[in-house]
């Protein structure tokens, strides 16, 4: 009772003013930490490392080095940088920096040279059978040996296991499916690996050997170039491991060779089993194993000689022309360009030699051998001709790599003088670089339609120039007659699947080059071929690559709507999953690239109809990432949308965004925002004073909110939102609004639960109680009374409800609150408020410090002191003697705030709580000592003198 009826008097002007900094007249002469500091740089030699320097940046008028220098010895990046300027005292590089430069500089082959990796899942994929296989694979039983052999016996053993090899003791697996195929050459791969760790050399050879003839078989024909990647990869193992073995054997002292070791350096032991290894692989009786084998191990002539790589190089080139059949020719012409890439990319005469004599065979490809093969597998010739497309790629993308155009001039000359020359052309394109093509476009162009159509498709010539158009810019005057050539072709392709992936690579072209006059036709032609018989449904890939190019390049969306065709192209997504993806590409290119909020009908119509497709998606398996995602994208669109000074407008532009996406909370939770925002601009353009017409339309703002939030399912949302509302209806003096609000706040309190999910965790939901309403309190201050409700009525209300509430046992949240009501109450006996509304008299004006009312505040806060110390009376057992003693401090902490302490009974109740705090030991002493010199501070402030007192009663406990 003697709290609040003895609370300090405040007069907040004064405190504010003695609690600002103090404020000093700056010196500009003085040192100033936000002026510019003149760096000088100091040479410090270091005694233990000749030739380093380090410099020490430091403001001019200080001379003492620099900490970070001497603990870094010069090695940070600014004295780096200070060692870069001046050459004479750069230290020479280290032998390792030395070695990668000289690496760098030999390397010939950059990041950007697409590597055969990148190619390697492409082929496997596009290249598949569900024909049978067979393969024929040898007996690999490992034979176990004894640690106690003599080498005579090792010598015999591997005789035996050669024997076995000539002698045939392979099995055939025939009718294997493509993927026991796979699952075989895996487990070869596998096998090669456990030899080789086992030192079992000889089978590890047996393994690639049989492994390389499977390279001759063509009976399964389209699965050719899948069976290619497969095999190399064991092969590119077999080639590293024979590497490593060697080098390994070069190493002195554990010393291994520098990458760019010469073979002088090599040991003899290393060269005479290198020279081993050659010499098995030329005993190889049957040529493609041989020639496989010897590729794979290519890099291990380093070993032997400088010249070795390039004398091997047209040796193998030349090798091939024995291989009769022209695809089995080609992917071995591949892979040497492969492994001549990675060993030697200098050498580009014997790649440029590899791909000419290729030329001269390519005429085979048409021969009457290859046509009776063809009959035999009922293959078509078209389909024979893609299986050309990966090798020939390759060996000329090799070969175009920072090749001079004049080079690439005379191949495509060479390619022009041969008859059937599609597949090349097409390899050309894939091949070269794009500007390079693009330079010629026309003439690419007379050259396709040169070509012969049936035997590679013209259209997939078209999109190989279109992918290039794609990279790279034609001359401008060319660039319509090119749009026209290509479509006339594209237009006329019948097959839907044909026509939808050539379609797609020239709708960029169109986009980058034309206006949305152009952009339109093609898209109408697009819905025009893939309409008929839903075709649409097998291309969605390739049409949602369209949508992302349109709007990759029309990114006005008042230019892309007004495409008279854009919107019926949207229409043939008709599989859900594929339209919701398709509605998410456009609504992040919207939010990305819209700077200026907008109200063009046309935008909104377009984009309401694309959110609600969105929306309508979310079910009850929808996963909450995804519905987040989703929410996210239609907020952005919500907060672009802005009528201006029509504010009508913009609020039935919420109501109605309110009924079509009611399934997404965080949606919803937005709207409300942006209403509330919306009255406040009201606010503001009136200066607050509403007139009849505003004051109606705020009132309609708020009861949106009103009836809005009860939709929400997260409590702790809807309390907050209930606040934020209840705060704007009071700004907008809209006063009963703001008492329904509050009221509304009150009643929800008790439905809080003990725990509540954040981030997918349970978490206890008191801190988050605690802080909603310590900022519900912070606004009731300023919430005037009703005048047919009783005195403090919401108040009181709160007060009940934290009574009634369950609390946990082991929590003090509930008298945390009671002292902050304290504060509150304290703030309720000023004469004039901390803070007020405009335009709304808060209780200090309605009462004006009546008798009456400042006693029913005494009451409330006599009940709720009464409460705070029987809580603290409860924590006298041993376990809470540490929380007795912390919120006995909070307690005094709040009386030395708010109480008036010239009164005896107060100052005595500050005391006890004081004692309290430090009596079993728990208090922690530098707050205490802390808080005492807070108090002896005080005492000499006017009026504050009685603190002298108070501050001597108050004893340091030690911890003893």
């Amino acid at each position: 009772s003697y709290f609040l009826r003895h609370a300090r008097s405040r007069n907040y002007v004064s405190e504010s003013e003695v609690c600002k900094l103090e404020s000093i007249p700056l010196d500009f002469g003085d040192y100033h930490p936000l002026k510019p500091i003149t760096v000088t740089e100091s040479k410090t030699k270091k005694m233990n490392r000749k030739g380093s320097t380090s410099s020490t940046s430091s403001s001019s008028s200080s001379s003492v080095m620099d900490p970070l220098s001497s603990v870094l010895d010069g090695t940070d990046p600014l004295s780096l940088f200070a060692a870069a300027a001046d050459p004479v005292t750069t230290a020479p590089p280290t032998d390792g920096a030395r070695r990668k430069r000289d690496k760098d500089d030999s390397s010939a082959v950059g990041s950007d040279f697409e590597p055969w990796s990148n190619k390697r899942g492409e082929i496997l994929a596009r290249y598949t059978t569900t024909e049978k296989l067979s393969i024929v694979s040898g007996s690999y039983h490992r034979k176990a040996t004894t640690t106690g052999s003599a080498v005579s016996e090792k010598v015999r053993t591997r005789l035996e296991e050669l024997d076995d090899l000539e002698e045939g003791s392979q099995k055939e697996l025939l009718n294997l499916t493509q993927q026991d195929y796979m699952n075989r050459i895996e487990e070869l791969n596998q096998s090669l690996k456990d030899a080789w760790s086992s030192d079992q050399k000889v089978k590890a050879l047996k393994i690639v050997i049989q492994c390389s003839k499977l390279l001759s078989d063509t009976t399964v024909i389209q699965f050719y170039p899948s069976k290619f990647v497969l095999i190399t990869d064991i092969l590119d193992t077999f080639g590293k491991l024979v590497y490593e073995r060697i080098l390994s054997m070069c190493m002195d002292n554990r010393v291994s060779l520098p990458d760019n070791f010469s073979p002088e350096s090599v040991n003899d032991t290393a060269k005479e089993t290198c020279l081993n290894w050659f010499f098995k692989i030329a005993s190889i009786r049957e040529l493609i194993p041989r020639f496989y084998v010897e590729a794979a191990i290519l890099k291990c002539n380093k070993f032997l000689s400088k010249m070795g790589i390039s004398e091997c190089l047209p040796r193998l080139t030349s090798m091939i022309r024995g291989i009769g059949d022209p695809l089995v020719a080609v992917y071995a012409r591949a892979y040497l360009c492969r492994v001549g890439m990675e060993v030697a990319p200098q050498l580009k005469e014997s790649l440029n030699k590899n791909f000419f004599d290729f030329l001269l065979t390519f005429k085979q490809i048409h021969g009457d051998t290859v046509q009776n093969q063809l009959v035999v597998q009922r293959v078509e010739i078209p389909l024979y001709l893609t299986l050309y497309s990966p090798a020939i790629d390759w060996i000329l993308q090799c070969i175009a790599y920072h090749a001079p155009d004049v080079l690439l001039t005379e191949m495509m000359e060479r390619c022009k003088k041969l008859g059937n020359n599609a597949l090349l052309l097409n390899s050309v394109m894939s091949a070269f670089r794009a500007e390079f093509i693009a330079a010629r476009s026309m003439d690419f162009i007379g050259m396709i339609k040169e070509c012969d159509e049936s035997g590679f498709p013209k259209h997939l010539l078209f999109r190989s120039l279109g992918l290039n158009l794609a990279l790279a810019d034609p001359p401008e005057n060319d660039r319509l007659q090119i749009l026209n050539e290509a479509w006339k072709v594209i237009t006329k392709l019948k097959n839907p699947q044909d026509y939808i992936n050539c379609a797609e690579v020239w709708v960029e072209y169109t986009c980058r080059h034309f206006t949305k006059r152009e952009v339109n036709t093609v898209l109408a032609d697009v819905i025009k071929h893939m309409t008929p018989d839903r075709a649409f449904e097998d291309a969605y890939p390739q049409l949602q690559s369209i949508i992302q190019k349109v709007i990759t390049y029309i990114y006005d969306f008042a230019l892309l709507f007004s495409v008279e065709k854009f919107l019926p192209f949207l229409d043939m997504f008709q599989k859900e999953s594929v339209r919701v993806e398709v509605c998410k590409c456009i609504m992040e290119s919207f939010i990305r690239h819209q700077q200026e909020s907008t109200k063009d009908p046309v935008i909104l119509n377009a984009l309401l109809h694309i959110c609600k497709t969105m929306h309508d998606s979310v079910n009850a398996l929808t996963l909450e990432d995804e519905k987040r995602m989703l929410a996210a994208l239609i907020n952005g669109f919500i907060k672009m949308v802005s009528f201006g000074r029509d504010f009508e407008q913009q609020l039935s532009f919420y109501v109605e965004a309110r009924s079509m996406f009611c399934n997404l909370e965080p949606v919803l939770v937005q709207l409300i925002h942006s209403v509330n925002q919306l009255a406040m601009e009201t606010r503001r353009v009136m200066k607050g004073n509403h007139s009849r017409k505003t004051a109606a339309f705020v009132r309609a703002c708020v009861a949106f909110c009103f009836i809005t939030i009860p939709s929400l399912s997260s409590i702790f949302t809807r309390l907050n939102l209930y606040l934020h509302s209840g705060q704007v209806a009071l700004a907008n003096q809209c006063l009963s609004q703001a008492d329904a609000f509050f009221k509304a706040a009150v009643s929800l309190v008790p439905e809080v639960p003990k725990m509540i999910s954040v981030d997918g965790k349970m978490r206890p939901s008191d801190a988050f109680l605690l802080e909603f309403l310590c900022n519900f309190f912070s606004t009731l201050l300023v919430v005037p009374d009703h005048p047919e409700q009783g005195v403090l009525f919401l108040v009181r209300g709160l007060l009940n409800v934290i009574q009634d509430y369950t609390w946990e046992d082991n929590s003090d949240d509930k008298v945390r609150i009671y002292t902050n009501v304290l504060h509150l109450l304290s703030a309720m006996t000023q004469e004039a408020y901390i803070y007020h509304v405009d335009k709304v008299d808060s209780n200090d004006t309605l009462y004006g410090g009546d008798s009456k009312f400042l006693a029913e505040i005494n009451k409330l806060s006599e009940t709720v002191v009464s409460q705070i110390l029987d809580h603290l009376k409860t924590l006298g057992k041993e376990e809470t003697l540490k929380r007795q003693s912390q919120l006995a401090l909070y307690f005094f902490n709040t009386i030395l705030a708010h109480g008036d302490l010239r009164n005896n009974r107060l100052n005595q109740l500050s005391v006890n709580l004081w004692n309290l705090a430090q009596k079993h030991g728990f208090a922690d002493t530098k707050t205490m000592v802390k808080t005492l010199e807070y108090i002896k501070r005080r005492s000499q402030q006017p009026e504050m003198s009685h603190f002298t007192d108070l501050a001597l009663r108050l004893p340091l406990q030690s911890r003893t």
